[in-house]
């Protein structure tokens, strides 16, 4: 035991020396990079030229040019060459006379200058090898004329330059002697010949094999290892530990073998330490996950911290899988083989992933110390309180730090859950979270923000091989969960979506996350988006899509809608919709839509009885709160039919707000809207109102987010997806041939647009003619404004307001907003009023 404790003594050391001169490392790096300022009056000028986009834009079309030039004159003296017709003079004459005497003539498409060039850059040069040089002056100049010069131009060179000289030697090889010498240049026939007389003719060929190898492997990834037969390896015997310093305490985790390690890597750099272990599965969690203390009441301060050892559980990895984004349609020969609806547009292409962005996350770098010094202030913290802990784990995620503990016996989860601001204050973090206890896991929970939260990409999650493999009806990717792996649910299931947090926390870029999963993994025959923005700027972008997946009212010219009257006009016409729905449900006698589409596409209902394949309707609103302020009630009341009813006939609701306040969220909208994504707010009430309890106003921003159903809360880091990703998805997808124009919704006719037909002219005020004067001059349909220009009271002026109204020369009311004035200007005015005999 003497023994034993004194290795444990060492290997403690020797850890500690090692760290220490890491931080040595990291700080002398750290120092190595630091530059020192420059001194004024610097001449930087001459640095920003080279910069210029301009000076980029010259150079580029300069470099294109002169490559095709080179690459004219090179053809032209090839084909002079061997039709007999060889300009002897480029060699006989001097470069200067060459140059200047008009009297000389050559047989280039490229004059003297082209044929000068083109003898010393393949006789003279390397051949036909040159043209790969011609090639690279070629992308190069491309490359600065599109701005795009952050590619690697030293391999490019290089791999050009290589090429260029194995074809010369290659042509030296087979062409050493006669005409055909040509094609290798002078380069490649002295070459091979020094060669030759270095290695023989058999070493000089198996050299330009070698190379011509070497070049396949770096160019197109030839693989040699199919050639090797490779030995199966043998799992490492059972006592075999690979790492002295994580070697654990407990006798029953000394088992490690091939598939089941708990080695560490040590980064010199960064002193991080960056686990290699399988991804941690809930239902294989046993009690050696956590490291034991004796019990009793552990001393107080950083004694009980290093006392309980931290087990640091291993991110998810996440899992590419890369599809060719094409679709395989079966071909109809008889009325037995099933309906496919997407023949409508057979050539229709899913995006490639490749349009979007990968922020390199894939690997999650657990930093050791960080961890080890939140566990030891949390233990310290609890400690001072006399909160005793038994184990404690954490488990890392992008942006936020899952740590678990388990109290001693006889402790109160409430005592824990009221330190909750002495926790945070000790972690100087924002955004702590206290889970007391963790749902189905008889832990508690304490969640602290990473120092260095890392990005999830949109790619990381449309490529995770749950979003792939998922057998969903309407998947889709939302980030990933503490634990770092991609959350993917069923839009079907939820059924309807409301989103809430504080301006500029990551609404609308969830709302992107959600049309994106659905563009990637549906056919334009599937699903159908109706798309509101009262904002008018955020889902612009997808009005490229609107022959493909977009939907609207037969009479509007714009599928994004933006209009206030148009929206109640939309939600009243996806009322129609619905209801038409639900009586061919009816006639076909299932309950969902998923059915009556498994019996249409098995041709088992007829479409000249009006039975038709039915998409899913997903109706998108980015800011609820500015409707329901200009329309209140006509919003409300359609749109909570369509939530308490819709869900069978697959119309589905996803609704973003940034004022979670009771009267824009009211209790008609929450019943039915289980499903609740909360992003960061300002107070507890708010928090109440989304998830009717607290924890969103102490999320940390930037897409941390909470997600209720109904039982308990899940936090998730959304993913991002930039506008430049949308735009090139919406591009590559409105570049395909699509329908004819957008699915039409059924036609609404708007009471009020009938208004004009119940004026009575007899009845109308006398101020009315003065009135309507007033309001076409200032385009301002507002009752004050007629109070004080024709000094009336408010009630005179309401009922003249409502006069115009029904004449049809102001429009309906719309809350705070002033009314909309039809009429453009007095003399249209004062030919209205005569066609209406008041003149």
């Amino acid at each position: 035991m003497h023994n034993f404790a004194l290795a444990q003594n060492s290997i403690a050391l020797t850890k500690d020396k090692v760290i220490r001169k890491n931080v040595l490392k990291q700080e002398k790096l750290e120092n190595s990079r630091k530059k020192p300022k420059k001194a004024p009056g610097n001449n930087s000028g001459g640095v920003n030229i080279f910069k210029s986009e301009k000076l980029h834009s010259t150079v580029g079309a300069f470099l294109i040019l002169l490559s095709l030039f080179a690459l004219i004159s090179s053809v032209s003296y090839l084909i002079n060459y061997f039709s007999l017709r060889p300009d002897y003079r480029l060699t006989n004459t001097g470069v200067y006379e060459l140059l200047i005497d008009p009297s000389i003539t050559v047989n280039n498409w490229g004059g003297r200058l082209g044929g000068l060039l083109s003898n010393q850059l393949i006789k003279e040069g390397f051949g036909i090898g040159a043209f790969f040089l011609q090639f690279f002056l070629f992308i190069l100049g491309v490359r600065l004329v599109l701005n795009k010069i952050n590619f690697s131009l030293w391999r490019t060179l290089i791999l050009c330059s290589v090429i260029s000289v194995w074809l010369s030697l290659t042509m030296g090889f087979f062409f050493s002697k006669g005409d055909y010498s040509v094609l290798g240049g002078i380069f490649g026939v002295y070459g091979y010949q020094w060669l030759e007389g270095f290695m023989g003719r058999i070493g000089a060929g198996m050299l330009l094999i070698f190379i011509l190898i070497v070049l396949l492997v770096f160019t197109v990834n030839l693989s040699l290892k199919a050639l090797i037969p490779v030995r199966k390896e043998k799992p490492l015997p059972d006592n075999i530990v690979t790492d002295p310093w994580m070697r654990p305490q407990g006798k029953n985790n000394l088992k490690e073998d091939k598939y089941n390690t708990n080695e560490f890597v040590v980064d010199d750099v960064d002193n991080t330490w960056e686990l290699t272990t399988p991804p941690f599965k809930q239902n294989d969690q046993k009690n050696d996950d956590f490291l034991e203390t004796p019990f009793g009441n552990p001393p107080i301060g950083n004694e009980a911290s290093n006392e309980i050892e931290l087990t640091i559980e291993q991110p998810a990895k996440v899992l590419f899988d890369e599809t060719n984004g094409t679709n395989n349609h079966v071909t109809h020969y008889t009325t037995d083989t099933p309906y496919d609806p997407t023949l409508d547009l057979a050539s229709y292409i899913i995006p490639s992933i490749d349009l979007l962005e990968d922020f390199a996350e894939q690997v999650i770098k657990v930093n050791r110390e960080e961890h080890e010094e939140n566990k030891n202030r949390i233990v310290q913290t609890l400690g001072n309180y006399g909160i005793r802990i038994e184990k404690i784990k954490a488990t890392v995620g992008p942006a936020v730090t899952l740590y678990e503990i388990i109290p001693a016996p006889g402790v109160r989860i409430s005592k824990i859950k009221n330190l909750e601001d002495d926790i945070a204050l000790s972690l100087s973090a924002m955004g702590i979270r206290i889970i007391a206890p963790i749902p189905g896991k008889g832990t508690i929970g304490i969640e602290v923000p990473n120092q260095n939260p890392e990005n999830v990409s949109m790619k990381s999650i449309i490529t995770s091989e749950r979003f792939q493999s998922g057998k969903y009806d309407l998947p889709f990717g939302m980030g990933k969960t503490i634990s770092n792996e991609s959350f993917v649910a069923d839009l079907t299931k939820m059924p309807h979506i409301l989103m809430a947090g504080a301006t500029g926390q990551g609404k609308s870029v969830g709302l992107n996350a959600i049309i994106t999963s659905l563009l990637y993994k549906k056919h334009p025959a599937q699903v159908k988006f109706v798309m509101i923005d009262p904002k008018k700027v955020e889902l612009t972008l997808y009005s490229k899509i609107e022959r493909h997946f977009l939907a609207k009212l037969p009479d509007s010219d714009e599928a994004i809608i933006t209009d206030t009257r148009k929206v109640v006009r939309t939600l009243n016409s996806l009322n129609i919709e619905m209801d038409t729905r639900y009586d061919l449900l009816k006639d076909a006698q299932v309950r969902n839509i998923k059915e009556y589409n498994n019996k249409f596409i098995a041709r088992q209902l007829n479409p000249l009885q009006g039975h038709h394949f039915l998409p899913y309707i997903i109706v998108v609103i980015d800011e609820f709160a500015d409707l329901i302020m200009t329309a209140g009630k006509e919003i409300e009341v359609p749109l909570t039919r369509l939530a308490q009813l819709a869900r069978a006939t697959g119309i589905h609701l996803i609704i973003a707000t940034q004022r979670p306040s009771v009267n824009i969220i009211t209790g008609s909208i929450k019943a039915n809207f289980p499903a609740r994504f909360a992003f960061r707010v300002i107070s507890k009430i708010d928090s109440r109102t989304i998830l009717d309890s607290s924890g969103a106003e102490q999320l940390i921003g930037r897409g941390d987010m909470l997600l209720s159903t109904g039982n308990d809360l899940i936090r998730l880091q959304c993913a991002f997806i930039d506008t430049h990703e949308i735009e090139r998805i919406t591009d590559f997808i409105g570049s395909q041939r699509g329908y004819p124009d957008a699915f039409y919704l059924p036609e609404y006719n708007d009471e009020e647009s009938e208004a004009g037909e119940l004026f009575d002219p007899s009845e109308h005020d006398e101020f009315f003619e003065d009135a309507a004067r007033i309001i076409v001059a200032h385009q301002q349909g507002s009752t004050s404004l007629l109070q004080r220009k024709l000094k009336l009271g408010y009630n005179r002026a309401g009922r003249i307001i409502d006069q115009l109204e029904k004449a049809g020369i102001v429009g309906p009311f719309e809350g705070s907003k002033a009314r909309e004035v039809r009429i453009a200007n007095e003399f249209a005015l004062e030919q209205f009023l005569r066609d209406m005999h008041l003149k």
